[in-house]
């Protein structure tokens, strides 16, 4: 018996060693993703991770041009849209840091044209009435989405990228807020865009010159623009979405923008979505606030502007949680793009994750691609506890 028992022992513990209770995480992601790829959910996709030092994978999948069966790369251009958000906010508390503008300040007091803005309070026989705000809009306001301010004015169609950053913003001044600042979330490119204005106006420089100078130029982001050279505009991926089918994938433009992207005659740079990037670069922005600020001993922000970037400025009041130009978690900060792109930097658990894809919606199980990636990659990369 006592044999019996010691056998039955050592058979528990052989079992333990070669069935863990947690499973080592795969290698790598690809064999992941690719099945998306092939039920054709998922045109392609690049997939990158990063910590505080270096990059520790890149992965692609799938197809950047369908039709012409060319591969994603890890050079493969995307429109990461309103991941432009952040990049534009870090630019704008470059200022706070510098002591120019205060975050509290009034958009007014730096465009004059948003004093006497007024309000819908209501309707009345079919019409809206207008008031006065109990306050006017701040700078605070506009970088959190919490102003009142629409998502874009009336004569920002049919593309965004049709106006100067100067005119675009004269426009939400002469349109009516839609609520009191500082009481509803109202996800707005109009104040993320009159932050920017705000950032040329004090700094006397246009808010591409800035950005480029003061935080892309810096940071090694060389294919990071709003105005894609012909070169890199073919290395720019397509964009798909559901075909009519619902159950294959269709090509088609981005209808938010003006082509040819090389245009800089027509087109104008958007401070809320208009950037084109690699995950590379991308990466290069995320691992700089995945060191608080700073990367390869140049600081960009100060640990006070970054605390601010980065927690929630919307208030307890309101479901959304954004800080200014990300949206914030628990435990991690990030933000999305139109065409699916996606950042999120954990801080706790010392590293952040690219996406990037080019998709206007997903058939079938598509759209869980990003979360089989970043489940992953907390498996792999996060500290075990």
């Amino acid at each position: 018996m006592h044999l019996v028992r010691r056998l039955l022992a050592l058979v528990a513990v052989a079992a333990a060693v070669v069935s863990p209770l947690r499973a080592e995480p795969s290698a790598t992601v690809a064999p992941l993703l690719q099945p998306f790829v092939d039920r054709h959910e998922l045109a392609g996709a690049v997939a990158l991770v990063i910590n505080p030092e270096r990059v520790l994978d890149v992965e692609c999948v799938g197809f950047a041009d369908i039709a012409a069966q060319k591969p994603m790369t890890p050079d493969t251009l995307f429109w990461i849209a309103s991941q432009t958000k952040a990049m534009t906010a870090t630019a704008v508390l470059m200022l706070v840091d510098e002591g120019k503008i205060a975050l509290d300040d009034a958009v007014e007091k730096y465009l004059p044209e948003f004093r006497g803005q007024l309000m819908v309070a209501g309707a009345e026989g079919g019409k809206p009435v207008l008031r006065a705000p109990s306050r006017p809009i701040t700078i605070r306001d506009v970088l959190s989405h919490m102003s009142g301010l629409p998502f874009q004015s009336a004569i920002e169609k049919p593309t965004l990228d049709g106006l100067p950053l100067a005119a675009a913003v004269r426009s939400y001044a002469k349109t009516p807020l839609q609520w009191e600042p500082g009481t509803r979330y109202q996800y707005s490119n109009a104040g993320i865009n009159t932050a920017a204005r705000i950032l040329e106006v004090v700094s006397g420089m246009p808010y591409e010159r800035f950005l480029q100078r003061r935080l892309l130029g810096p940071l090694g982001m060389k294919d990071t623009t709003f105005w894609p050279t012909e070169k890199q505009a073919r290395r720019i991926a397509k964009s798909y979405r559901p075909d009519a089918s619902q159950t294959g994938l269709g090509e088609f433009p981005i209808s938010q923008l003006i082509y040819p992207l090389s245009d800089r005659k027509h087109r104008y740079p958007m401070p809320a979505g208009g950037l084109f990037s690699t995950a590379a670069d991308t990466a290069k922005f995320c691992q700089m606030l995945l060191n608080g600020g700073e990367l390869n001993g140049r600081r960009y922000l100060s640990k006070a502007a970054f605390a601010e970037l980065t927690k929630r400025q919307t208030p307890t009041s309101v479901n959304e949680s954004y800080g200014f130009g990300l949206s914030v978690g628990t435990d991690n900060f990030g933000h999305g793009g139109a065409h699916a792109t996606g950042m999120e930097i954990r801080p706790g658990d010392g590293y952040a994750v690219v996406w990037m894809v080019q998709h206007g919606g997903f058939p079938g199980d598509g759209g869980k691609a990003q979360g089989v990636f970043k489940q992953w990659a907390h498996d792999r990369f996060a500290p075990k506890k």
